[in-house]
C-alpha cells in the first residue's frame, strides 16, 4: 500500500474538532449563553419546587410546567429589554427565541441523545437561520439548549448545541457554566441563582388561621 495514500485516508477519517458557539455567529457569546442557560435552569428549579407529588404531579406534569416556565422567563426578560439582544420569534408551543438574529430552541434531555422532535425545524426558524448565517452554513443546522436533569428533576447540566442533519451530528456541544441552585430547605424558601430577569421566584402560599366572616344583608325598616 502506498504510504502517502494511506496517510491521506487516515487524515480524512479523523473527526474535525468541535466548533465554539461564537464561531458560528458572533452573537452567540459566552455571556449571552450563560444568561439564557441560567434563565432556563431557574425555570426548572421553580417547577420542581412547586411540584405536589401527593396531589398527582409526576415527571410529565413537572416537565410541562418547566417548559412553560422556561418560555415565560425568556419572554419576560425579552419584554423588559434588559438584554437588547434577546427577543421572541415564535410564542407558540414550538417556542423559538432569538439571540440577536440567531434562532434557538430548548429541550429537556441529554445533549448526546437529541430526538427527532428536538431536531425538527419550523419553516420560519430555518428561514431566519439562513438570514443570520447564510444559506449554505444554515443548511440542516439547528441551535438548541439541552437541559439535563437528575433523578429528582433538578438541573445537572446545560449544554448549547449546534446539530446538523437528520442524525443530529453535533458540530458544537458547549457546556454552559452555571452556578447551580442550592437545595431548598423545608420551609420552601426559594433560593435564587443570580438575578437574571428581576423575578424572585414563586411565592409559597402559607395558610393562616383567621376568623371566617359572612356577608350580612341589610334590613329595610319601614317608616311608621
Amino acid at each position: 500500500m502506498n504510504l502517502d495514500s494511506h496517510m491521506a485516508d487516515s487524515e480524512q477519517n479523523v473527526p474535525s474538532a468541535p466548533r465554539l458557539p461564537w464561531e458560528f455567529h458572533p452573537a452567540l457569546t459566552e455571556e449571552r449563553l450563560r444568561i439564557c442557560g441560567r434563565l432556563l435552569a431557574n425555570a426548572r428549579r421553580d417547577a420542581v419546587a412547586l411540584a405536589k407529588y401527593e396531589m398527582g404531579d409526576d415527571s410529565w406534569s413537572v416537565g410541562c410546567r418547566a417548559y412553560a416556565f422556561g418560555k415565560q422567563r425568556l419572554k419576560r426578560a425579552a419584554t423588559s429589554r434588559v438584554h437588547e439582544w434577546l427577543s421572541v420569534m415564535d410564542d407558540s408551543h414550538h417556542f423559538v427565541f432569538l439571540i440577536e438574529k440567531v434562532p434557538v430552541r430548548f429541550y429537556r434531555g441529554f445533549a448526546e441523545e437529541p430526538t427527532v422532535r428536538t431536531l425538527r425545524r419550523q419553516e420560519a426558524e430555518a428561514q431566519q437561520l439562513g438570514l443570520a448565517l447564510g444559506i449554505d452554513e444554515a443548511d440542516g443546522l439547528v441551535f438548541r439548549f439541552a437541559i439535563e436533569t437528575g433523578v429528582t428533576g433538578n438541573v445537572e447540566r446545560v449544554v448549547f448545541l449546534a446539530l446538523r442533519g437528520d442524525e443530529g451530528y453535533a458540530e458544537c456541544a458547549w457546556q454552559v457554566r452555571l452556578e447551580m441552585p442550592a437545595q431548598h430547605d423545608k420551609s420552601g424558601v426559594q433560593l435564587r441563582l443570580i438575578e437574571d430577569d428581576g423575578y424572585t421566584g414563586p411565592e409559597i402560599f402559607q395558610p393562616q388561621a383567621s376568623a371566617i366572616t359572612f356577608p350580612t344583608r341589610s334590613r329595610r325598616v319601614k317608616a311608621r
